[in-house]
């Protein structure tokens, strides 16, 4: 089942992509069944490691009486009962680490309702917790060795040591410094050392102070382009040393320097409502590192781009429940072979592999 379609019209399996554009095919028997009659939540977290081992966040809690019927009190059937918070599969799809329990564990030990993920090269495993405004540092095996922010306390963007919402994190494999879309609360990207969790800088839109109040719900999207923030959701880094940001509501990726120089922006359906286009940014894994994808859970598809001047050629998936369709594909990641991994926080429920051709 081919996955394609041209930028900004509905998919069409007729409609050839480019030779030259990326192509993808779903895989329907990735993953493995998952042990213990476990089910997943929404999904909100992605991460290929550099094991191909992927990685996964969900929601017990979005998780229905009916579907974890084997573990209501008194039980109302057979199956099934929630996963663990955190994830870890094989590149075959099976399970081999699973870590994060609301009901063993106190909130200050895992990440309860995680958001975003990401393994560095030192093998430590960055989840972000957006309702409760920390970022954690676990090992592989889910014990704790740093917290960033505090557990429901927030002061706002310009606080340089709490957070206000995280969503996405990367890390920087040269400097190790850790970047981290500070954007449900608060309304900026934010820097800290990842050994010593030390704030070193931060920026908002366009590289500017990021402001908190700005409404984003009255924009006009035929008018100019705010100069805030408005979901900072996505964050993703290139080897040639550019910070690719995805703005959520704002419909939009920004391109960064390190040091948050703003250099380029993207608009992407402008007349998307609701949550917006720009959920997660990843970059494809060949050198140039030449394109990159952008998850859009409120259209439903990935849009394909032309990392170099940011321009739309391509698309794949639409909106429903069968195998290579999306609902609110949310988190999203890439392997060593080109092959993307798609989870969807919506009712789907699911992670699914999505094979280079």
């Amino acid at each position: 089942m081919a996955m394609g379609g041209c930028s900004g019209q509905p998919n069409n399996p007729d409609d050839a992509l480019s030779p030259d554009i990326p192509h993808f095919q779903v895989d329907p028997l990735w993953p493995q069944e998952l042990p213990n009659d476990w089910i997943l939540g929404s999904v909100t977290g992605v991460f290929v490691d550099n094991r191909d081992h992927v990685w996964i966040t969900h929601l017990p809690e979005t998780l229905t009486p009916e579907e974890t019927g084997a573990v209501q009190e008194p039980p109302i059937g057979m199956c099934c009962a929630p996963a663990p918070v955190v994830l870890e599969l094989d590149p075959e799809g099976r399970l081999i680490g699973a870590w994060g329990d609301a009901e063993s564990q106190d909130p200050s030990e895992f990440p309860r309702n995680p958001h975003g993920i990401f393994v560095d090269h030192n093998e430590f495993v960055w989840v972000g917790t957006h309702r409760h405004h920390r970022v954690m540092k676990f090992t592989r095996n889910g014990d704790l060795l740093m917290t960033l922010g505090e557990y429901e306390v927030t002061a706002g963007s310009h606080d340089p040591e709490l957070l206000g919402g995280p969503a996405g994190i990367w890390v920087d494999s040269n400097t190790n410094e850790v970047f981290i879309a500070d954007g449900y609360r608060n309304r900026r990207v934010i820097v800290f050392d990842g050994d010593t969790g030390v704030p070193l800088r931060q920026w908002g839109a366009y590289g500017e102070n990021p402001v908190d109040d700005y409404d984003f719900g009255d924009r006009d999207p035929a008018g100019p382009h705010p100069r805030q923030f408005s979901t900072v959701h996505g964050i993703t880094g290139s080897s040639d040393g550019l910070i690719y940001v995805a703005d959520r509501r704002g419909n939009r990726i920004q391109v960064f320097n390190r040091t948050g120089v703003f250099l380029n922006e993207r608009i992407i359906e402008p007349a998307t409502r609701a949550s917006g286009s720009a959920f997660v940014p990843v970059l494809s894994r060949d050198t140039e590192q030449r394109w990159l994808f952008l998850a859009d859970g409120t259209n439903h598809k990935v849009w394909i781009m032309d990392r170099r001047d940011l321009q739309l050629l391509g698309e794949f998936g639409r909106g429903g429940r069968q195998v290579g369709q999306f609902l609110r594909p949310h988190g999203m990641s890439i392997d060593s072979n080109g092959n993307l991994y798609v989870g969807e926080a919506s009712t789907g429920r699911r992670v699914q592999k999505f094979t280079l051709q």
